[in-house]
């Protein structure tokens, strides 16, 4: 399958993954374009200023703040630091919102990306041609503009993934008649909460979202997921003191480390983690030098000093599956 555009990881606007952004490769940044969904109060500008993602440019999701919050004013202070905004497009926004789109677009390099969640914004091809139509009406964007960004959300089991196939195979027949920007399929299959799983072993969960988009075997279609967290977003839950866990990404799966330990300091339990991972089968042969990621999980691995938090082990995480993504997308 020859492959076409870039790699669209979703990502929530917190430290663990502005981490990994900060540390890509050039030459992995020059193939990532973060798709970041903002919320209230997440002090997105301060981290950028100390975190800036290596892709130089960010998609920014307002979908989850008010209308009142202004597209135009973040494109403004993200060109203070140097950074370019592409701005989200989605159905259930307003008028004046698409509009501000259009104009925080022409600020930076006239791109955006348009979300369409097919089961939710569109359920039949003449539906989609008018919500398509009303977003670049309203933006006053060209579909060479825009790259289409086809969420099919959570793909919760094998038998749902066979349904959510289905319905990406009739977005797609209807998407290449319109000379999109390019065409990028995203879906997640990350559980929403990983406290149920047993620790101090390594624990599979399928990767259905990847094994999905490899089904569809199709032509120019790109890439696009949730990294190592779930489309089902966990808004209101009380923060708790977590275990280390690394979310390790491979071909088909990914693996969980939750390392408890009991009695143990949190430094000796992310070592143990890490020495673990190390001397596992889901090391790469490229070991440290693999990904950022996997440089600071050798290191743990090396000495119990600085076992980090739940943000570095987030930001390892990541920094590994972009990677990971990276070299398995064909036209490396």
């Amino acid at each position: 399958m020859a492959f076409d555009g870039a790699y669209l990881p979703i990502l929530r606007p917190r430290r663990g993954e502005l981490t990994a952004l900060a540390h890509l490769s050039t030459e992995e940044a020059a193939r990532v374009i973060p798709v970041v969904e903002l919320e209230p109060d997440s002090g997105l500008l301060a981290m950028l200023r100390e975190l800036r993602p290596g892709t130089g440019t960010i998609a920014v999701d307002f979908g989850q703040l008010p209308e009142i919050d202004a597209p135009e004013h973040l494109a403004g202070r993200l060109a203070d630091l140097g950074l370019g905004l592409i701005p989200v497009l989605r159905p259930d926004e307003s008028g004046p919102r698409l509009a501000a789109h259009g104009r925080a677009a022409r600020m930076h390099r006239r791109r955006a990306v348009l979300r369409l969640r097919p089961h939710a914004d569109a359920g039949n091809p003449a539906a989609a041609d008018a919500v398509t139509e009303r977003l670049l009406r309203a933006s006053t964007l060209d579909p060479d503009d825009v790259h289409l960004l086809i969420d099919l959300a959570e793909t919760a089991c094998s038998a749902h993934a066979s349904e959510v196939e289905d319905r990406a195979r009739r977005v797609l027949r209807w998407a290449r008649a319109t000379p999109w920007r390019s065409i990028s399929v995203a879906s997640g299959a990350m559980p929403p909460n990983l406290d149920d799983l047993p620790t101090d072993r390594p624990v599979a969960v399928g990767r259905l979202d990847a094994r999905l988009w490899a089904r569809l075997g199709e032509p120019g279609v790109g890439y696009a997921d949730y990294g190592v967290t779930s489309p089902v977003r966990r808004h209101g839950v009380q923060h708790h003191r977590q275990l280390p866990t690394l979310r390790y990404t491979t071909e088909s799966d990914w693996w969980i480390y939750r390392w408890a330990r009991r009695g143990g300091r949190s430094d000796d339990r992310c070592h143990d983690l890490c020495r673990t991972l190390v001397t596992s089968p889901q090391w790469p042969a490229a070991g440290a030098r693999f990904s950022w990621g996997d440089a600071e999980i050798a290191r743990r691995a090396r000495t119990a000093r600085g076992a980090g938090s739940s943000a570095s082990w987030i930001a390892w995480s990541t920094s590994h599956h972009i990677a990971h993504v990276l070299r398995a997308l064909p036209g490396r």
